[in-house]
C-alpha cells in the first residue's frame, strides 16, 4: 500500500512539533556517566533502524539487543520476542517481568493468519466482587496496591511457553540465555530507572527483598552504576532447566504463594500490607487463552488487535469505524484532532459499559467492532460542538439509527501506566506485537524473596465497586476472573501481508496512543517514527482531555478550546514501538525519540 502523503494543512504546527522531537532525540548528547565496574556499556539507542534479517523495537537497548541476538542465530520472531521480554524483566523490572502478564498478537507468514495469546493475570479462585471492600467501603487505592490482595496469578511465563510451543523454533532455555547473562553481569542504570526507583523508594524500603535488590546499601542506584540481579539469573536458570512447571507447580510457585499470603514486611516498618488469598491451586489452574483477534477494515487495511479480556482491540476498532466515513487527510489539524478526540470519547463510553472477561461476561465483540454499530454512534460527532463526558453508552446488540445513547454513563477507572511494549519481525515475515506488564510502576512493590522479581498489582484494574451505582459493571472481581485491560498490541495487514505493527504502555492511554499513532501514519501520511513522536492527546470519556506539551503549548489548543474542549496537561503519554515492512522488502523498526528516554530500534543487517 502506498500511504497518503500529508496534506498541506498538516505542515504546522503538529508535524513541526513531531520533527522537533525527532531532531532533539537524534542530536541529544549521550549521558556523561559511563557504565559501572563489571558492566558492558549498553548498546546505543536509535529511534529508527532499517535493514534485513529481522528487526526488534523496545524501550531498552539491552532488551532489543537480546532479541537481535536470537534472530542472528536463526530464531524467529516469537523466539526473539520472548528473549526481548525476558531481558526487559531485568532492565525494566518496574514495568514487566515474570511476576506479571500480558497479551501477544502473532502474524504467521506461512499461513497469512493472525492469532493471539491472552496471558492476563487471574484473580484467586476464592475472590468475589467485594475483593477490595472493607467494612462496606472500597479500600484506598494505595492500600490495595501495596498488598497481597492486588496480586493476580501471573501469566507471563505461561505466555512465553505457549508462544514458543505454538510458533517458536527455539527452546525456552535458548531464548532465556541473553537475559540470564544480563541479570548475572548487570546493566547500566539510566535516569529513567533511577527516577522510577526514587518514586518507589518509600515502598521498597518496607520490604527487605525489594530494598536489597533495588536500594543497594540502602541508597538509590546512581545513574551510570551497575545493577545486578543474581536471584533473577538463578530463577531464569530454573525455568530454563525445568520449564514453567517450576513456576506453576514447583519451588518458585511455592515462594510466590508464601509471599502473597504473608507479605514479608520489615518489622521496623509501620506499613500494613494486607495478605492475599492466592494458593497453589490458583497457580496450577492457570492457563493462557489462545483466541481469535479482533479485526476491522480501515482504509483498505485489516487491523487486528486483542480481544477481551483486553478492551484494546474492540475500542480501537470502534473508534476507527467511527472515523472511517470521513477523509481525515483533507481536514485542518484542529478538526482532525477534534474528530479523533470525539471518536475516542464514544468508544470509551461503550468500552466501560460492555467489556470484561468473556468467561464471566457476555461481551458483544461483534457488535462493538461492526461498522453498522459505529455508524449509529458516529452521528454524535459534530465538527462545531463537543460531547459532554461522561457520555452514556450505546447498545451494540441493537444499533439504532436515532443516534441516541442509552443508560447511565460509566466513567473510566484508573489503570497503572507503567507497562512495556515490544514489536518484532523476522526474515521470514513473521511479526509479533507483545505488551506485558506488572501494572503500576513497581507493581505491588513486593519482591519474592530469593527470586529476584516483583509481583504484579494487576487486580487493582478491577472496579473496586460498580463505577455507576445500580448499573451492571462487567469489570468487578470474581473467582478466577481476569481484570479488564487496555493493552492494545496491533498488527495491520495489507492484502494479507504485514504493513506495520505497533503497541504502547500507558494504562488506559494505551488505546488512544495506538489509535492516534495509527491515524497519524495511515491518514496523515507521517513516517512511522514521526507518527510515534508526534504530540499526543488522550480522551477516555472524561470531562477533560489530556494533552502533551507539544499540543498544550500549540495554537491548536486555543482553536479546540473555542469548540468547547477542556484540557489538562500531561507531560508524557505512552511509549510506543512499531515495525513496518517497506515496499522493497526491508524492515523498518521505530521507537520513541524522547519519551522514557527514547526507545531502541535495531535490525539484524542494517541497510547501507
Amino acid at each position: 500500500m502506498a500511504l497518503q502523503r500529508p496534506s498541506a494543512h498538516w505542515n504546522l504546527p503538529v508535524l513541526a512539533a513531531a520533527a522537533a522531537l525527532l531532531a532533539g532525540a537524534l542530536t541529544a548528547p549521550a549521558a556523561a556517566a559511563g557504565p559501572g565496574p563489571g558492566a558492558a556499556p549498553p548498546p546505543p539507542k536509535s529511534p529508527v533502524a532499517v535493514g534485513y534479517g529481522g528487526v526488534v523495537s523496545s524501550v531498552d537497548p539491552d532488551a532489543s539487543a537480546a532479541g537481535i541476538e536470537i534472530l542472528r542465530k536463526g530464531g524467529n520472531a516469537v523466539d526473539a520476542a520472548v528473549a526481548t521480554a525476558a531481558a526487559l524483566g531485568v532492565t525494566e523490572p518496574y514495568s514487566a517481568g515474570i511476576g506479571g502478564g500480558g497479551f501477544l498478537v502473532h502474524y504467521d507468514a506461512a499461513s497469512r493468519t493472525v492469532a493471539t495469546l491472552d496471558g492476563r493475570e487471574r484473580a484467586p479462585l476464592s475472590a468475589d466482587k467485594d475483593l477490595f471492600v472493607e467494612k462496606g467501603k472500597p479500600l484506598p487505592f494505595a492500600d490495595a496496591v501495596t498488598s497481597g490482595l492486588s496480586v493476580g496469578t501471573p501469566g507471563t511465563p505461561a505466555t512465553w511457553d505457549a508462544a514458543l510451543r505454538t510458533w517458536g523454533s527455539r527452546s525456552l532455555a535458548q531464548v532465556l540465555a541473553p537475559a540470564r547473562k544480563l541479570a548475572r553481569d548487570g546493566f547500566t542504570v539510566d535516569a529513567t530507572f533511577h527516577n522510577q526507583t526514587a518514586d518507589n523508594q518509600a515502598r521498597f524500603k518496607d520490604f527487605p527483598a525489594s530494598a536489597r535488590l533495588f536500594l543497594p546499601g540502602g541508597r538509590l542506584p546512581e545513574v551510570g552504576s551497575t545493577l545486578k540481579n543474581p536471584d533473577l539469573a538463578r530463577t531464569y536458570g530454573l525455568l530454563a532447566q525445568q520449564g514453567t512447571d517450576v513456576f506453576y507447580r514447583g519451588a518458585v510457585g511455592r515462594d510466590i504463594v508464601r509471599t502473597v499470603r504473608k507479605p514479608p514486611v520489615d518489622p521496623a516498618s509501620h506499613r500494613v500490607a494486607r495478605p492475599g488469598d492466592l494458593t497453589a491451586k490458583d497457580l496450577r489452574a492457570y492457563g493462557v487463552r489462545k483466541q481469535a483477534p479482533t479485526r476491522t477494515a480501515y482504509r483498505g487495511l485489516d487491523v487486528y488487535g486483542m480481544a477481551p479480556s483486553s478492551s484494546g482491540g474492540t475500542t480501537v476498532a470502534e473508534a476507527l469505524n467511527i472515523l472511517e466515513n470521513g477523509d481525515l487527510r483533507k481536514l485542518d489539524p484542529a478538526t482532525y484532532l477534534h474528530r479523533y478526540v470525539e471518536a475516542s470519547r464514544i468508544a470509551f463510553a461503550d468500552r466501560n459499559r460492555w467489556v470484561g472477561d468473556p468467561a464471566f461476561e457476555n461481551v458483544p465483540v461483534a457488535g462493538l467492532t461492526s461498522q453498522r454499530y459505529a455508524d449509529s454512534r458516529a452521528c454524535l460527532v459534530k465538527d462545531d460542538a463537543v460531547l459532554t463526558s461522561p457520555l452514556a453508552p450505546g447498545d451494540p446488540r441493537r444499533p439504532q439509527s436515532s443516534c441516541a445513547s442509552r443508560g447511565t454513563a460509566a466513567p473510566t477507572p484508573y489503570e497503572g501506566e507503567n507497562t512495556t511494549h515490544l514489536t518484532v519481525a523476522d526474515k521470514w515475515g513473521n511479526v509479533v506485537a507483545y505488551t506485558l506488564t506488572i501494572e503500576q510502576t513497581g507493581g505491588s512493590g513486593i519482591t519474592v524473596p530469593g527470586r529476584g522479581f516483583l509481583l504484579n498489582n494487576e487486580l487493582t484494574d478491577f472496579s473496586f465497586v460498580p463505577v455507576s451505582p445500580g448499573v451492571h459493571d462487567p469489570n468487578l472481581p470474581g473467582p478466577g476472573k481476569r481484570p479488564r485491560s487496555s493493552m492494545s498490541p496491533t498488527i495491520v495487514l495489507d492484502h494479507g501481508r504485514p504493513a506495520f505493527a505497533l503497541g504502547s504502555p500507558g494504562g488506559a492511554t494505551i488505546i488512544t496512543t495506538v489509535l492516534q499513532t495509527l491515524l497519524n501514519h495511515v491518514d496523515r501520511g507521517m513516517p512511522l517514527v514521526d507518527a510515534i513522536a508526534a504530540p499526543r492527546a488522550s480522551q477516555r470519556n472524561a470531562a477533560v482531555t489530556e494533552l502533551e506539551p507539544g499540543l498544550w503549548d500549540s495554537p491548536l489548543r486555543g482553536r479546540l478550546e473555542a469548540k468547547g474542549h477542556v484540557f489538562k496537561a500531561n507531560p508524557e503519554i505512552g511509549a510506543a514501538t512499531g515495525v513496518q515492512r517497506l515496499p522493497d522488502g526491508r524492515w523498518l523498526a521505530a521507537a520513541e525519540t524522547s519519551r522514557r528516554g527514547g526507545g531502541a530500534a535495531m535490525v539484524v543487517r542494517p541497510a547501507r
